[in-house]
C-alpha cells in the first residue's frame, strides 16, 4: 500500500489548480444528484494477475470520500474514454501507460452523463504513487477481497460485470480472404490493397472496443487480441497495430485452425470471423464464430 502525507484538514479540498480544465465541473440531474465531468468521466481498473486490482482510497473531501474506488476523473473535450482513463491514472497514481494493455470497457450511461471504466492488464509490473490530494492511499487488492472493502457506490454496482471482464482474455481471429470477399466492391482487382484497408479499419475499430457478446460478455466492450490470416496475393498486405498479420504458408484455412488452437492453448477465448462452413467444422471445440457482416458493421466508414 502507498500512503500520502496527511493533509492539514482532510475534510477540506485543496485549492483548484490554475490549469483547471473546463471539463472539471458538475453535471446536475433533475433529481438533484450531481456527477463530475461536463463531458463524462473515465477511470482505470488496472489488473495485475499476480497482485490483484489497483484501488484508490478516496480522500475525505472527495465525492463519497473514505470509500475505495479507482483512479479516474473528468474527460476533456474530444478525449476518448481510454485516453481520459490513462491520463487520470497517470496524474493521480503515476500509472505508466506503457505498462498496460487495455482489454475492455464498461460504460454507465445516464443520458446526461457517462462513466467509462477501462479495464487493462498490467504487462509490466509497477508500483503506484499517490500523486495528488484525491487519494489517501493506493493498494493492490486481490480480486476476491475487493468486496470486503467499503466501495464507492459506482464501483460496487459495476463490480459483477467488471470482474467478468477481468477474467476474460478475448481473441479475434480474422479469415481475411473470407471477409474481403464478402462484399463485391472490386476487391479482386487489388487483393493486397483491399486487405490492407480491412486491417486498418479493424485496428481503428479495436480502439473503440467491440461488443462483448461473441465472448459471452454482456454489458461491456472488449479490445481483443487480434490475429489476421493472409493468404495468396493478400500476403503482401500491410498490417496496422494492434492487428497481428500471419502469412499462411499453405492454405489459409489450415493456418486459421492452427492459430485458433495456439490461442486457445494460451488461455484466450477465441472468436473466428468467417462464413466458411468447412472451416467452422475444423475449428477446435469451444471456439466461437461470427460472420463477416458482424465485423463489417462495426468498422468505421
Amino acid at each position: 500500500m502507498v500512503t500520502s502525507p496527511p493533509p492539514d484538514d482532510p475534510s477540506v479540498p485543496p485549492p483548484l489548480p490554475a490549469h483547471r480544465d473546463p471539463a472539471d465541473a458538475w453535471v446536475f440531474a433533475d433529481s438533484g444528484e450531481r456527477y463530475w465531468g461536463l463531458y463524462g468521466a473515465a477511470g482505470l481498473l488496472a489488473h495485475d494477475p499476480a497482485r490483484g486490482v489497483l484501488l484508490q482510497h478516496r480522500a475525505a473531501w472527495s465525492h463519497f470520500g473514505g470509500t475505495w474506488g479507482i483512479p479516474g476523473g473528468a474527460r476533456h473535450l474530444g478525449e476518448s474514454a481510454l485516453e481520459g482513463a490513462l491520463r487520470e491514472a497517470e496524474e493521480e497514481a503515476a500509472v505508466p501507460r506503457n505498462a498496460l494493455v487495455p482489454v475492455a470497457e464498461h460504460t454507465l450511461d445516464l443520458e446526461i452523463w457517462t462513466y467509462t471504466t477501462v479495464v487493462a492488464r498490467v504487462d509490466t509490473p509497477f508500483e503506484p504513487e499517490v500523486a495528488d490530494a484525491e487519494s489517501l492511499s493506493l493498494a493492490w487488492v486481490g480480486i476476491d477481497a475487493v468486496t470486503d472493502l467499503p466501495l464507492h457506490p459506482g464501483l460496487a454496482d459495476a463490480w459483477p460485470v467488471l470482474r467478468t471482464l477481468l477474467e476474460a482474455r478475448p481473441a479475434l481471429l480474422v479469415d481475411t480472404a473470407n471477409v474481403v470477399g464478402s462484399v463485391p466492391d472490386g476487391w479482386w482487382r487489388d487483393r493486397a490493397g483491399s486487405t490492407t484497408a480491412l486491417l486498418a479499419a479493424v485496428a481503428d475499430a479495436i480502439a473503440s472496443g467491440l461488443p462483448g457478446d461473441p465472448w459471452g460478455i454482456e454489458g461491456g466492450r472488449v479490445m481483443p487480441h487480434v490475429v489476421a490470416v493472409l493468404e495468396g496475393d493478400a500476403r503482401s498486405a500491410e498490417s496496422a497495430l494492434p492487428v497481428r498479420a500471419v502469412k499462411a504458408e499453405r492454405d489459409g484455412d489450415s493456418e486459421i485452425v492452427a492459430q485458433a488452437s495456439a490461442l486457445a492453448s494460451e488461455g484466450f477465448a477465441v472468436t473466428v470471423v468467417t462464413s466458411d462452413r468447412g472451416l467452422r467444422a475444423r475449428l477446435p471445440e469451444g471456439v466461437r464464430t461470427v460472420g463477416p457482416s458482424w465485423l463489417r458493421e462495426l468498422l468505421p466508414g
